[in-house]
């Protein structure tokens, strides 16, 4: 077997001294970018955090600085190209277009697990080495990047007081639930509403489970394809700033299947009267469940969603039942 498509990495230990500042210098070139984007990123929103990002980005300068001089200093301008990637089992970076989907807090707290990698691979390389200089060098990167990761703390301390947590906090609580919360709700909604006509109009008319249920799956899949497409299509999130249209796409229609879904599975039960009891309490407890979520997440008074939701959704169980007795 021809194996050598694998010797394109280098272990860690494989390099040396003049790779491994070169693997410096261009690792915190790279962790000054990703906080120089995360700080554009978040400035109309977070302006607070971006100022950490900011100061943590010229900390980066800084250590960037130290290296090259380092490396002159030792080996001349010339500097070998070599990056995270070229070297096994070195720590990686997600890509731009992956970091900025993510979360705040998850932001956050990427930004302290990179200087902990970066702190700890420098120690890993430190112990591998047997040149004291080498070594000695290694060493004082490792305790550089503590320092920047208490420097972090302190960053933290300056830019982001109580008020201003909060108040990204705030805007972050919204995003999620204009992302996620609020077309997953309409999609709960939807589909354990508008499914329960068609499904017990059938199951009353036929009193045959096995036929209910097939009714009842392409009515959830049926539903939650459409209120998907139509969440997603309906608003780019640019101008509401309602997030992105997959996600709220997504989150409607995987929900509107599993409202509907909900109570079609219990016609799998080949007794009729067993599985129409077993679905009416699943409707019961899926209504409840809604107005608990619309208490929580949208502010709605309970017994305001508790109107909304049980009362209404009950009126169309008993229509479906009505219709399919008929």
């Amino acid at each position: 077997m021809n194996l050598s498509f694998m010797s394109t990495r280098k272990r860690l230990s494989d390099l040396s001294e003049r790779e491994i500042l070169a693997l410096a210098i261009a690792s915190e070139e790279d962790d000054a970018r990703i906080y120089r984007n995360w700080a554009d990123f978040l400035r109309a929103d977070y302006p607070a955090t971006a100022a950490i990002f900011e100061g943590m980005s010229a900390e980066e300068d800084g250590h960037r600085r130290q290296l090259i001089d380092a490396f002159a200093a030792r080996f001349g301008d010339a500097i070998p190209v070599i990056r995270r990637e070229h070297v096994a089992g070195y720590i990686t970076r997600r890509p731009a277009w992956m970091m900025q989907n993510l979360s705040l807090e998850t932001i956050r707290a990427e930004a302290a697990g990179m200087e902990r990698d970066a702190a700890d691979f420098y120690a890993r390389a430190a112990q591998l080495s047997l040149d004291a200089g080498t070594r000695k060098l290694l060493g004082d990167l490792a305790a550089a990047e503590r320092g920047h990761e208490n420097r972090a703390h302190e960053l933290t301390d300056q830019h982001l007081g109580d008020d201003a947590r909060a108040d990204e906090d705030a805007v972050a609580h919204r995003d999620f639930v204009l992302t996620w919360v609020q077309p997953g709700l309409a999609g709960l909604m939807d589909g354990s509403v508008s499914t329960l006509a068609p499904i017990f109009a059938v199951a009353f008319a036929t009193q045959d489970p096995w036929t209910t249920f097939l009714v009842g799956l392409a009515a959830s899949v049926g539903a939650g394809i459409s209120m998907g497409f139509t969440e997603a299509a309906s608003d780019d999130g640019v101008i509401s700033g309602r997030g992105s249209p997959l996600k709220r796409g997504l989150s409607s229609g995987v929900m509107t299947a599993v409202g509907g879904l909900g109570h079609a599975l219990p016609y799998l039960i080949p007794d009729f009267w067993t599985a129409t009891t077993i679905a009416i309490m699943v409707v019961f407890i899926e209504l409840w469940a809604i107005a608990c979520i619309q208490n929580r997440w949208m502010q709605t008074p309970f017994w305001r969603a508790t109107l909304q939701v049980v009362v209404g959704g009950g009126l169309v169980l008993a229509v479906g039942v009505l219709i399919g007795s008929g």
